[in-house]
């Protein structure tokens, strides 16, 4: 079972842990410094503070933090869902439950009336964990790396039935 939680700037050196090692293969690939974890849990409390309220980050946990799971509101109806779990704690349905929680609170709370997600095609994890949340694949979009390449991500959506 996992419960997610505002994140706190002592939160630091868990975060940087996760953004580490096989977890940042298919985003960045480069790994959050201290001094970046800081930085990003001070985005996020600043985020929060924002009215109307545009994004919404959590630290996921299971005893301790094991991951982030956001919402961003793109449009007054639409957002997107996006999460990392540290790469010792997956095949665990941790990013499921994360995602589920994050689901009813962006139809329940935020209002909004369909999600989007995407991830990497080299890695049909998410997928799985976007499909048990109850998106729908609806086909591909291209993001541009670091050298030029276009990689293809799979697009998912969840529309309030």
């Amino acid at each position: 079972m996992v419960t997610l939680r505002a994140l706190a700037l002592e939160d630091a050196p868990a975060l940087a842990r996760i953004y580490s090692g096989a977890s940042i293969r298919h985003t960045t690939g480069k790994c959050l410094t201290l001094d970046q974890a800081h930085e990003k849990i001070r985005t996020a409390l600043a985020r929060a503070a924002e009215t109307p309220r545009a994004q919404w980050s959590w630290g996921i946990t299971a005893d301790e933090m094991i991951g982030l799971i956001a919402l961003r509101r793109r449009t007054p109806t639409m957002g997107t869902l996006s999460y990392i779990l540290r790469e010792d704690t997956w095949g665990h349905g941790y990013a499921t439950e994360a995602a589920q929680h994050v689901v009813a609170f962006a139809f329940a709370t935020a209002g909004l009336e369909r999600l989007e997600a995407m991830h990497h095609p080299d890695n049909p994890a998410s997928g799985r964990v976007l499909t048990k949340a109850g998106f729908t694949r609806t086909g591909t979009c291209d993001r541009q790396t670091e050298d030029g390449t276009a990689v293809a991500y799979q697009v998912y959506t969840l529309p309030l039935l």
